[in-house]
């Protein structure tokens, strides 16, 4: 049975924005996170982060690494109830120096890769799933995914929100507080 699915991304929206998260201890999940993840448990919706992590293709920082983070963060957020079902995240980038992650992939967002490896893994209800992001890629993604868009004032979300998003014709149908604000409009929307 298909079920709707939000899509996150995670650097800005699930934890804070420090660039490049190149140590374990620089990991720190935002205010919230942990209750949003646990109200689309509770409503059956799939929780789904979906990120950039070019970081591995430049060479600051191995692929385990984002391994342990996303591992720290499931054990993180499971002390507090709350789970996340996939993690879908591209290594790749072009001008990286690693060889085997510098190409042109198809799941850097807001290429639609990685929501297709995600579909692939789960049966998933498009028509009723949403994307929340820090970055007006993230809308862009949404756009192409025919995925509703949703942006946050967290991370880069301000600076995209005043600065970008008024020069571009794709538009959020919602703009965020943070993670939980995201969810909750989710919610009061889909109930």
């Amino acid at each position: 049975m298909k079920r709707p699915a939000v899509f996150m991304d995670r650097d800005g929206t699930i934890n804070e924005q420090m660039g490049y998260i190149n140590h374990l201890s620089r990991f720190v999940i935002l205010p919230g996170v942990p209750e949003a993840i646990r109200l689309l448990n509770e409503n059956n919706f799939l929780a789904i982060i979906v990120s950039n992590q070019s970081g591995v293709a430049r060479d600051y920082f191995p692929i385990e690494l984002v391994d342990d983070v996303h591992a720290s963060l499931k054990a993180s957020l499971k002390e507090k109830r709350a789970m996340i079902d996939g993690i879908f995240f591209c290594p790749h980038y072009p001008r990286g120096v690693l060889p085997e992650y510098c190409y042109e992939c198809d799941c850097r967002k807001p290429k639609t890769g990685l929501i297709l490896q995600a579909c692939e893994a789960f049966d998933i209800d498009m028509s009723n799933s949403y994307m929340v992001g820090d970055r007006y890629t993230d809308m862009e993604l949404a756009h192409r995914s025919n995925l509703k868009g949703i942006m946050v004032k967290t991370g880069y979300g301000q600076g995209d929100i005043k600065y970008i998003l008024p020069n571009k014709s794709l538009k959020p149908v919602n703009i965020a507080k943070d993670l939980l604000d995201a969810v909750r409009w989710i919610l009061g929307r889909e109930n």
